[in-house]
């Protein structure tokens, strides 16, 4: 018995490198993945599992596949935060503020900060992440204002990540809702302290024990009440109980003892990113340690650049900001990704040269997920080619792009609908986005928060792209499933109404029976379908023309009586006395997406 090969990969492997540990031509396993549905070139990298599946679909049974073990990865993409030192001092907290679609959370943060953002949201509906600060007793706050729609659930999740103390901002005449229990959720996640904040308490339908007793049901239990959670009636519309509520917040915060280094280069995350005429990338920041100044070299993901213009939460210039400090920078090469983690770093050159090599392996690992065995798999079992949806996604800032793509990603279409993000990018749409989605059939271009210039939508107009903007998540999302139900394979229902056995056979035509039987189920009129079953076997299908009571024409018989009958047929055959006849609707419905 010969002994097998052995061929040991990582992760994954190119095409080449496969094909040269498996001793194939090259074009040979090309051609095998061309036929499993994966268009691969000879550099391209396939998985561990799609190369185990290609093995054995060519019938190699001499080899085997093992899986190596992968050394420490020196990551490029900068995951780590710095540790605290011994020579750490006290840093501001970072508090997000969190809660239900309309219980509060804006109005809080303008009657905190004195100012008035929730008229400009659409819809009422928190769209970014926006971060401020504030004073109470000479002592800094940072706030986090999250999105509060379930669609933005990455957003707020990473908005959890980035915090020490989470304001969950609950109305008293509504009480908990699905998203205050996700913001409860991402909040533990985070181990971040909570703090809930009861509004509303100006409306005289404002029931304070209802919120705590359900808050009490998720385990969140008030100090009142013998918990440990902190729970402050307020009105953030008149602005009662918002001092209290500051003052418990820095009383947790004390508790955790936030410290922070100073004097060395900053580290952070991005919050937010967008492309704007005469800036260039105009990048939100939130420092978490050390300082950054104007003309910095920073690092993020896979970008870099140098600081050019350094400015606070209220746009107004600063030479340097330091912990717990939210910013905005310009001068990145590209936008960033939303959560990329940011670090200052001695020279351009270093950040050109880590930049480099965080996008070579993004690219690695994108080419890896491109081909993944359960894709393979998935497309070797396919039973009928599913439609296709052409998506153009276009956002004003990056924060809102990941999260409108991936909640396009996460629309459930069971593999009947591939949905196809064609391309996504920061900005206006533009000339290009019209062509690239014109040479692509069944394909949207959605804009979320941009705009369509007027020479623009001509072109759209000329050449039938369709083009939908919108300012609200939500309804982007019921378009696009809207759309996608359309393109689904309508449903063919059966509706049974009634049974009958037939007990006479008076005439048999090419294309007509009549014949006469007892109603045993339901109810039979005019119009209906039957089909025809002699003992276990349908034998015909046929359609009811007309039916008759003692000879007379009759709107319907019910279960019980006799009735004469005329079917029409398409083919001939013979009905015989015995035979039942199951009587029944059919309609095309148009189907749904799953909710």
């Amino acid at each position: 018995m010969s002994q097998k090969k052995i061929v040991n990969i990582t992760d994954s492997i190119t095409v080449d490198e496969l094909a040269g540990a498996l001793n194939l031509p090259v074009t040979t396993l090309i051609g095998e993945l061309f036929k499993n549905g994966i268009v691969a070139t000879i550099n391209q990298r396939i998985d561990f599992d799609t190369a185990t599946i290609i093995v054995e679909e060519l019938g190699l049974k001499d080899v085997e596949l093992h899986k190596k073990k992968k050394a420490d990865e020196i990551t490029s993409r900068l995951t780590k935060i710095h540790e605290v030192s011994e020579n750490a001092t006290p840093r501001a907290p970072i508090v997000a503020v969190m809660g239900h679609v309309d219980h509060g959370k804006t109005t809080l943060l303008d009657s905190i900060l004195g100012t008035k953002t929730a008229s400009g949201e659409a819809g009422g509906i928190t769209q970014h992440i926006s971060a401020y600060q504030t004073e109470r007793n000479g002592r800094k706050i940072t706030l986090l204002d999250t999105p509060g729609h379930e669609a933005f659930a990455a957003l707020r999740q990473h908005g959890a990540t980035l915090t020490d103390v989470v304001i969950i901002v609950v109305a008293a005449d509504d009480g908990v809702k699905p998203q205050t229990l996700e913001a409860i959720r991402f909040a533990r996640n985070a181990n971040a302290k909570i703090v809930v904040a009861i509004n509303k308490m100006d409306k005289d339908t404002a029931n304070p024990d209802l919120v705590k007793g359900q808050l009490a049901e998720n385990n969140l239990m008030a100090e009142e009440w013998g918990g440990d959670t902190i729970m402050v009636p307020i009105s953030a519309i008149k602005g009662d109980g918002i001092d209290k509520l500051l003052d418990m917040v820095l009383l947790t915060a004390d508790m955790e003892e936030l410290r922070a280094d100073t004097g060395i280069p900053a580290e952070g995350l991005v919050i937010e990113s967008h492309m704007e005429v005469g800036k260039g990338s105009v990048v939100s920041l939130l420092v978490e340690q050390g300082d950054i100044k104007k003309g910095d070299f920073l690092i993020a993901g896979t970008t870099y650049g140098k600081i050019r213009t350094l400015q606070d939460y209220k746009n107004d210039n600063i030479k340097e900001a330091g912990p717990s400090t939210p910013i905005t920078v310009t001068g990145f090469k590209e936008l960033p990704q939303f959560g990329d983690v940011f670090k200052v770093v001695k020279t351009e050159k270093i950040a050109r040269s880590l930049a480099s090599k965080a996008k070579i392996e993004a690219e690695k690992n994108a080419a890896t997920a491109n081909t993944t065995g359960a894709d393979l798999l998935k497309m070797m079992s396919q039973k009928r080619d599913a439609e296709d949806f052409n998506v153009l996604i276009k956002a004003d800032v990056q924060g809102s792009l990941t999260s409108v793509s991936d909640s396009l990603r996460l629309i459930d279409t069971n593999g009947e609908v591939n949905l196809h993000i064609i391309k996504q990018s920061v900005g206006n749409i533009s000339e290009n986005d019209i062509r690239l989605a014109s040479a692509s059939e069944n394909s949207v271009i959605y804009g979320f928060n941009v705009e369509l210039p007027p020479a623009i939508k001509k072109i759209a107009v000329r050449d039938r792209v369709e083009v939908r903007i919108y300012k609200v998540i939500y309804e982007l999302l019921d378009d696009a499933r809207n759309e996608m139900e359309s393109l689904l394979a309508p449903e063919v229902v059966e509706t049974e109404i009634g049974t009958l056995d037939i007990k006479g056979v008076f005439r048999t035509m090419k294309e007509e029976i009549i014949a006469g039987g007892e109603v045993t189920s339901g109810r039979i009129y005019s119009g209906l379908l039957a089909k025809v079953w002699r003992k276990k076997e349908q034998i015909a299908e046929v359609e009811v023309s007309s039916v008759q009571r003692q000879q007379i024409e009759a709107k319907d018989v019910v279960e019980g009586e006799m009735c004469g009958l005329s079917l029409k047929t398409k083919k001939k055959f013979q009905l015989e006395i015995g035979d039942r006849l199951e009587f029944f609707t059919r309609e095309i419905v148009k189907r749904k997406l799953k909710q």
